[in-house]
């Protein structure tokens, strides 16, 4: 018997967009993969994409409208604020002087509806002496800590390799504006939530943040190694470039790692018959185990360890991902047909809802995909007014 779904969570949310890049998008498509009507404002003049830069934009603005409008002209201001009037929440992540240049800061948001909810994504948030400073996903990382933690002992700072904080952000933003929206609908009041990107990553620290407050002592980069657990760490397997990464945190983990080898002579010693042995002597037990790992391919080190309740997994590689059999049976890729790059494949929200789950339903706007359906059928402009709206340069 097929399972009839209710309709999507969110569908009566209708949220006008500004952000841009990732942080923002993201947090967007969250929503209107639960069904949120996103309207994203594009710019007018058209950037020359190539397929890189297309399947980016694709990735992180499926399931949103896309219209071209210039908020920096009287009467796309104008139009903004008609748009406002009628949407429950507008979100942006640009540093907070361009909001207010426009008149679009929260003060000038409520003065057009009252009850607006503003979303607010910048590096350093919207009060103290740097509200002003600018920067991207690594910008966020190097203030907020996690790039001098992430490094090795001994060398400079190497950071994540990717833009983590946008992801981190984005999380933030929209579980903070699912209850901006539940405290409206219990008080019909909106409200401004002033998000700081870099607080948000800096949340993730506050381990390293209270031992120096308390303590005074500095936590220091320990690589892939851990103060807590030995081994700890990725250790290289058959084949090139193949990798599995172990943690064993107590005796148990210790004992089901002795059985998975096979019980090795050398596990036995004293030196690792206790945590604090196994700690004081890490180096010399993960040469031991690299031993191990290399005579074996990362699956077969993976499942030999969960077979015993280890923690253990492959070091996985986008190639490994497409073809994980756990993602592709829970579905998490999904496919969808896009006008310019055709059939594409993308990750697909983690959130699973048993009676009312995310839908997709088309790709990203192509640019001003959706100015009929906006400014014809929601703000009900004439023929007339769109083409004069067209020559001015103003959608």
């Amino acid at each position: 018997m097929k399972t009839i779904s209710s309709p999507p969570v969110l569908r009566n949310i209708r949220i006008l967009d500004f952000s841009w890049v990732l942080a923002g998008p993201y947090a967007t498509r969250l929503l209107a993969d639960f069904g949120a009507e996103v309207i994203k404002v594009q710019p007018l003049a058209k950037e020359a994409e190539d397929k890189f830069s297309l399947g980016y934009y694709n990735t992180w603005n499926r399931n949103k409208l896309g219209i071209t409008l210039n908020p920096g002209k009287p009467a796309g201001l104008e139009i903004v604020k008609k748009l406002v009037k009628m949407s429950d929440a507008v979100v942006e992540n640009f540093s907070p002087r361009v909001m207010a240049n426009w008149g679009l800061n929260y003060p000038g948001l409520k003065a057009i509806k009252s009850d607006i909810i503003l979303l607010s994504m910048s590096v350093m948030g919207h009060t103290g002496p740097q509200r002003h400073y600018v920067g991207f996903g690594p910008t966020v990382q190097a203030f907020s800590g996690i790039t001098w933690l992430t490094s090795y002992p001994g060398r400079p700072p190497s950071g994540i390799g990717f833009s983590y904080a946008d992801h981190v952000a984005a999380l933030y933003a929209s579980l903070a504006l699912l209850g901006a929206l539940e405290y409206r609908q219990r008080t019909g009041e909106g409200q401004h939530i002033d998000l700081s990107q870099t607080e948000t990553m800096s949340s993730l620290l506050a381990d390293a943040i209270r031992d120096y407050i308390l303590k005074g002592e500095e936590v220091k980069p320990t690589g892939n190694s851990s103060l807590q657990a030995a081994p700890h760490g990725v250790y290289p397997c058959r084949g090139e470039n193949r990798w599995c990464a172990i943690t064993v945190f107590t005796n148990q983990d210790w004992e089901g790692l002795k059985r998975a080898m096979d019980c090795p002579a050398w596990a036995e010693e004293e030196r690792f018959a206790t945590l604090s042995g196994r700690l004081n002597h890490s180096e010399a037990l993960d040469r031991l185990i690299q031993v191990w790992t290399q005579e074996r391919m990362a699956e077969e080190v993976m499942a030999a360890l969960q077979k015993e309740g280890v923690p253990a997994g492959i070091v996985q590689n986008a190639a490994d991902l497409a073809r994980d059999p756990q993602l592709n049976a829970r579905g998490f890729f999904v496919e969808m047909e896009h006008p310019v790059l055709g059939k594409t494949r993308a990750d697909a929200n983690p959130i699973r809802l048993s009676n009312s789950p995310a839908e997709y339903r088309r790709a990203a706007p192509v640019h001003g995909q959706d100015n009929d359906y906006v400014y014809r059928a929601l703000l009900n402009l004439s023929d007339d007014e769109i083409s004069r709206l067209r020559k001015d340069n103003v959608i």
